[in-house]
């Protein structure tokens, strides 16, 4: 048995610093305290993978920073020996993080419909991805329909899509697919509208559970069958506070059960992850994807970054524990003022530019994300374990070519001496404290 390990420790200096484990000894039941037991045949869920979004700031940062710069940034997201990225978000038209408002139509019949503004910046910078994952998926996501087609005639504040273009909707949704079919992007999953429970001054359109349901099965549904488009649809895509009655009444009350693929979620109101938990056993066969998670704009300071990088690990680690297929993160990269954002809403992001465009700053929730992401691949399946202690936050994987991964997270001010027990073997080590570490284990 071989067993690496990678660390990431900034109080230390030590980003995904890589050493071997030395001192592996045979597993004895004398070995009774500080145990983490890794059990490799105990299988849960599968995982599509992990991702973040090709919003038009991001793209248009990429587009506007030096070429080196702007091909760094791409491998490390993209590349195998990077991030390893598998599953991106995309947003339908604008939303509050583009340079600008837009929808692709104006007209009632749909006639002048076009992707020319998303054609600037954002398909090269996804098309640049591709280049470097061939098998990248995406996932793409309404903000709000034109505004002809909305009750308060505005893409901003919430409002409803009314009545009399649900059909028009529908099909405007299946024109932005075959679209970007032809830009050889193909649309694996789609979520019927971004945080339909919230009015927001950005781009923002509002869905009761019953509309949700009815746009889905009545429209939504029918309107890509006729154009061949199989698209795996996710309904909610908001917070996880309410996600519970929101799911059961779409699925059962309102009878999307089988038009529903999976349920997406964001995570801006709390962990709640029992919800989760009830959810995948409600509905095993429903994906659960964390589709959008950011932290507000922290000015650099070195105790707000870490807190937010520890925000990060402890969300993933609770999500993939309850039953979670992927976690997609927002924003890529932004400016140095967590922008450009039209409504000024801005906020941090893994990588951010510098002050004069000229570089890029890898903040801590970059290498925190890595510690997940960059080792537990597509396919990979959560494997079990057991903790002495809630100190320790702990998940594990098993990757289709049978290496085992475990992460171990510290958001403690204390260190934490452990044992970790997998196959009858074992080895002892201490985590220190604000750290994170990954385990590979191989043969």
């Amino acid at each position: 048995m071989k067993i690496t390990k990678f660390e990431t420790n900034i109080k230390r200096g030590l980003y995904l610093h890589q050493t071997e484990v030395k001192n592996i000894k045979p597993y004895t039941d004398k070995i009774e305290n500080n145990v983490l037991n890794i059990y490799k045949d105990i299988k849960y869920q599968d995982i599509i993978g992990f991702g973040g979004a090709f919003t038009g700031s991001t793209c248009y940062c990429l587009a506007n920073a030096p070429e080196a710069v702007s091909n760094a940034i791409l491998d490390e997201y993209f590349n195998e020996d990077g991030l390893n990225y598998s599953l991106c978000r995309l947003t339908i038209a604008s939303s509050d993080f583009s340079p600008k408002s837009y929808s692709y139509s104006s007209k009632k019949d749909l006639s002048d419909f076009n992707i020319s503004e998303d054609a600037t910046f954002i398909i090269p910078t996804i098309k640049q991805a591709q280049n470097r994952n061939k098998s990248l998926k995406f996932l793409a996501t309404p903000w709000s329909p034109p505004a002809f087609m909305k009750d308060n005639k505005s893409l901003y504040h919430g409002g409803k899509l009314k009545n009399e273009f649900k059909q028009t909707w529908a099909n405007y949704l299946a024109k932005y697919v075959l679209e970007y079919q032809k830009h050889g992007i193909n649309i694996d999953y789609m979520t019927i509208q971004n945080e339909p429970n919230a009015s927001q001054s950005w781009e923002s359109c509002k869905f009761t559970t019953e509309e949700e349901a009815d746009f889905l099965k009545n429209y939504l549904f029918p309107t890509f069958m006729d154009n061949n488009l199989f698209v795996n649809f996710l309904i909610w895509d908001h917070n996880k506070d309410n996600i519970v009655n929101r799911t059961t009444e779409t699925l059962i009350k309102y009878g999307a059960l089988e038009h529903v693929s999976g349920i997406a979620f964001h995570w801006y109101t709390g962990t709640h992850f029992e919800n989760l938990e009830i959810l995948h056993d409600l509905f095993p066969n429903k994906l659960l994807i964390h589709t959008e998670g950011c932290t507000g704009y922290s000015h650099f300071k070195p105790e707000d970054e870490l807190f937010n990088a520890q925000m990060y690990a402890s969300e993933i680690i609770g999500d993939l524990n309850s039953g979670v297929n992927a976690f997609i993160d927002w924003n890529m990269v932004l400016d140095y003022k967590g922008g450009p954002n039209h409504k000024n809403n801005n906020c941090n992001s893994p990588i951010m530019l510098n002050n004069d465009n000229s570089d890029c700053i890898k903040t801590p929730a970059f290498y925190y994300i890595a510690q997940f992401s960059k080792f537990i691949k597509p396919g990979a399946h959560r494997i079990g374990f057991s903790r002495f202690t809630e100190s320790i936050n702990v998940t594990a994987f098993r990757n289709t070519g049978n290496s085992i991964v475990v992460v171990l997270l510290n958001k403690n001010a204390f260190n934490i001496e452990y044992n970790l027990c997998i196959e009858n073997q074992y080895f002892h080590d201490n985590l220190d404290a604000n750290s994170i570490v990954t385990f590979i284990v191989t043969h």
